[in-house]
């Protein structure tokens, strides 16, 4: 296996990045309740015993913070615009280097300040050395099984308002060149109406080495059924054992459909984060995804306020690997 593979998410971690809402214009209505939904996933993974690293925008945003976070819960000043560390934190590599790809906003949609460069900040403050790309990817993009399999979407990866001049393989080249990817299994569409233009991360999700968690639909008017059938038959042509995650189903918000998904938990040492949507199939969603993770506590939390601004808990938090614990 290539040393510049990325660790399963799985495998052991030294600490959990977490970005703190603090833009009234990207959570209109629901800035209070995204932040008391993210410091609940903040607890909850430092009550594991976990170090957690809180990002916060400025002394408001930290004062915030601190009235709804325990002690436990470190918080770290920095200058970023969205939250989703998913897509603009560190990615790091078994190696102990941190690659850092250009980010554009999510194809130009949202630029904001510091988006760009907390990735490498995060990464040279944590004594890392940063390896810069010379092309466009988010984290939440891709999905990696530690041994050189990526899941990514078409849809995203192959969007030219990401990188207009660049073919699949030769996106291909760059992951096996920057990631170690070995295989790439290529899914089509993400969720309706998912701004990132299709994240795998909110579609499917490795759960160990060629099994992966996938969305299946609750119903008639499930807007992903089609979807879903698709991945899974990309999956399984592809030679994976495919878990079936019950789908939230239809979740609106304003009359629009909402890319409400249980697969954009968090894995992290002790625990999985699962973000629920107050759809009836919130118990049944957590309770598949603990029978695949019988060694760590499963706990679904209210993430509907979250996903007002656009995401999840993965995409709001990027994990630091031990890179000194066997395994990794």
């Amino acid at each position: 296996m290539a040393s510049n593979v990325m660790p399963a998410e799985w495998a052991p971690q030294a600490w959990l990045w977490i970005g703190f809402p603090h833009l009234e214009d990207e959570w209109p209505g629901y800035l209070a309740a995204a932040q008391e939904q993210i410091a609940a996933f903040a607890n909850a993974v430092a009550a594991s015993g976990q170090e957690v690293r809180l990002l916060v925008r400025d002394d408001a945003n930290a004062a915030r913070a601190r009235e709804l976070v325990s002690d436990t819960v470190t918080l770290e000043q920095r200058v970023y615009g969205d939250i989703w560390l998913r897509d603009t934190g560190p990615l790091v590599r078994c190696d102990g280097s941190a690659l850092r790809c250009r980010f554009n906003g999510w194809g130009g949609k949202y630029v904001m300040a510091g988006d760009e460069a907390i990735g490498a900040e995060l990464a040279r403050d944590a004594g890392l050395p940063v390896v810069a790309s010379d092309w466009v990817l988010e984290g939440g993009a891709i999905d990696s099984d530690g041994t050189g399999t990526i899941l990514t979407t078409e849809q995203c990866l192959l969007n030219p308002n990401r990188n207009p001049a660049l073919a699949r393989e030769d996106i291909e080249a760059r992951l096996a060149r920057d990631l170690g990817a070995s295989r790439i299994i290529w899914l089509g569409d993400g969720l309706v109406n998912d701004h990132t233009d299709g994240h795998v991360d909110n579609l499917a999700r490795f759960v160990a080495p060629g099994e992966v968690a996938l969305p299946e639909a609750t119903g008639a008017e499930d807007p992903n059924a089609a979807i879903y059938a698709d991945a899974k038959a990309r999956l399984l042509e592809a030679g994976l054992t495919v878990h079936a995650v019950p789908s939230p189903g239809l979740i609106t918000r304003d009359g629009q459909i909402e890319p409400a998904s249980y697969v954009n938990f968090a894995i992290t040492t002790h625990s999985v984060i699962v973000p629920t949507f107050g759809s009836p199939h919130d118990a049944n969603g957590v309770a598949a995804i603990a029978a695949l993770f019988p060694d760590r506590e499963v706990i679904g939390l209210p993430a509907d306020a979250v996903l007002a601004g656009g995401g999840g808990f993965h995409c709001a938090s990027q994990q630091m690997p031990d890179l000194t614990a066997a395994g990794s």
